[in-house]
């Protein structure tokens, strides 16, 4: 055996690799993927008739943009001021010490400030829930009611799958 072959099988490389200079990932398969032969034309038509009715179906379960908006407002409301108020627990407690206006425990500032963005996690799920998914319909300021009415939907919609599987 050569030098160069002997040190390529101890370091895990392929000789192919060490030539082109590229060294082989440990995740990376040793071999390439086989190429898929080309369609006939039969199965292009086949094809495109599932892509046409893929695309209807998607258009009927895709949630309209007024709605998407809608919710993407509600989120950024419901889970940006709680994220604010995350944020300026840090800044306000770096202010406290630095003046030592009063003496201030690191697990308090630690836990307001997880308590506060534990709220903002919390305020994306109540965003997206409580926007009215009705198109004609805005909803209400805080959206308890249309929160109900989508929780309900959702947990029929859940319940309803768990029976079929």
């Amino acid at each position: 055996m050569s030098g160069e072959s002997k040190s390529n099988q101890e370091s895990g490389r392929n000789p192919q690799d060490a030539s082109s200079g590229k060294e082989r990932l440990p995740f990376e398969p040793k071999k390439n993927r086989k190429k898929t032969p080309k369609k006939t034309p039969e199965k292009v038509v086949e094809a495109k008739s599932q892509a046409a009715t893929k695309t209807s179906a998607k258009e009927q379960t895709e949630i309209p943009a007024v709605v998407s908006q809608r919710m993407l407002r509600r989120m950024g409301l419901f889970s940006g001021i709680p994220t604010v108020f995350g944020i300026s627990t840090f800044i306000i407690s770096y202010f406290v010490v630095i003046h030592a206006w009063f003496k201030l425990p690191n697990i308090a500032v630690v836990l307001v400030s997880m308590g506060f963005f534990g709220l903002s996690v919390l305020g994306l799920s109540y965003g997206a829930i409580s926007a009215s998914w009705d198109e004609e319909r805005p909803g209400s300021i805080l959206g308890w009611r249309e929160f109900t009415t989508n929780f309900g939907r959702l947990t029929e919609a859940w319940r309803s799958a768990k029976q079929k599987n």
